[in-house]
């Protein structure tokens, strides 16, 4: 009988070493490297800054497709689904390197945005259905928390390779292709899983799921304005390019310790988890403000606000695999694409407030907004699950 290759072992490192590299390669190398390569790409391509924006709103847009893809096949089909966000992301990261002109480099950075989109539930299926990840609780926010040291790989590449943004998105490309194939080999082989549910859950899992799609799409339009305009703050009040993007690297710091303190949080409900790392968010984005010109303050601002949204984000894989643990990617695909948009119309409103009231006063907006995102958590924190564990969230 022909077999599919597979290097499967019975331990989880490999498994999660790779996985956490598919998503630090998606996320952090790609669809988040975008805002910190984007002036060099302006100078070159002549991208102005409204096309810049559009890009922005178009990867945006089509990440959320990609994870609704996610929401209605990773559960049955997370190999495939792996291959398809290695795919989407390499040609992406390799068409804007190999662009000649602003038209295809803004084609491929939203084709790009696909691989993050696909690779979040495509990941929480394949720990879920492997045996040597399966009974680990913190499996998830260690792969989930692989944007950290994507984003610290993309702001290293920035130091050494800028104003050679080509090469950048060439490495991501081939770092890509790398962890895909490596998942592939040591993730669940064989058939697709025909045990798993439905492919669209019943109208109760939504109203179940209501109170963290709301905690979602308020975390995500209060985390925005640091995302999207915490190094435009930081070089306004003076800093330098190198100590923003290592303030950018330093928001990577604080992701990539996500893997560090995962036993810690584990620990908590994912309510609680969420309470913490929200309330973080929000001093973190008030604080950033108040201290651009100090350089030390600002970049532990940073380390703090990558800290808390790599474990808030985490939180919600937790919190809907408490609800229902078959449906843990769908859950994850729904919550992230929330997250995204809130993110989006955050981004939007942020974008029209900035320019008069001023840096100060819309981050502490921004930062009353993730504040409120606490009140989902703080209601109900024991609600019984729809299959599983009756401990609730």
């Amino acid at each position: 009988m022909k077999r599919s290759f597979s290097l499967q072992t019975g331990s989880p490192v490999p498994l999660l070493v790779a996985s956490t590299g598919l998503i630090a390669a998606t996320y952090g190398l790609i669809r988040l490297a975008y805002g910190l390569f984007l002036p060099d790409v302006q100078e070159d391509l002549g991208l102005g800054p409204a096309a810049a924006g559009a890009v922005s709103g178009g990867a945006s847009i089509m990440y959320c497709v990609a994870a609704l893809v996610g929401f209605f096949t990773a559960a049955r089909h997370s190999r495939a689904l792996v291959l398809l966000a290695g795919a989407a992301g390499a040609a992406g990261a390799a068409g804007m390197a190999a662009a000649g002109d602003a038209t295809w480099f803004a084609a491929f950075a939203i084709v790009g945005s696909a691989g993050a989109g696909l690779a979040s539930p495509a990941l929480v299926a394949i720990v879920q259905q492997n045996p040597a990840t399966r009974g680990m609780p913190r499996a998830q926010a260690i792969v989930n928390a692989g944007t950290g040291p994507g984003l610290i790989g993309a702001a290293v590449l920035a130091i050494l390779l800028l104003p050679d943004w080509r090469l950048a998105w060439w490495i991501a490309a081939g770092a890509t292709v790398i962890v895909t194939a490596a998942v592939t080999a040591l993730g669940p082989r064989g058939r697709p899983n025909d045990d798993a549910p439905a492919a669209f859950p019943p109208p109760a899992w939504f109203r179940t799921h209501l109170r963290p799609i709301v905690a979602a799409l308020l975390m995500g339009a209060g985390c925005a304005a640091v995302w999207n305009f915490g190094r435009v703050l930081l070089v306004d009040a003076g800093a330098g390019a190198t100590v923003s993007v290592l303030s950018w690297g330093a928001i990577g710091v604080g992701g990539a310790a996500v893997i560090v303190t995962a036993r810690w949080v584990e620990r908590m409900s994912p309510a609680l988890a969420w309470i913490l790392t929200t309330s973080a968010i929000a001093a973190a984005t008030a604080i950033l403000p108040l201290v651009p010109g100090l350089t030390g303050a600002a970049i532990a601002a940073c380390v703090v606000f990558g800290w808390a949204y790599m474990t808030g984000s985490g939180a919600l894989i937790r919190w809907t695999a408490a609800l229902d643990p078959d449906r843990a990617p769908a859950g994850t695909a729904l919550l992230f694409v929330t997250l995204i948009l809130g993110q989006a119309v955050g981004a939007t409103v942020l974008g029209a407030f900035i320019g008069g009231a001023g840096y100060p006063l819309s981050f502490l907006a921004a930062a009353s907004v993730a504040l409120l995102a606490v009140l989902p958590a703080l209601r109900g924190l024991h609600p019984v699950p729809l299959g599983g564990d009756p401990r609730g969230v």
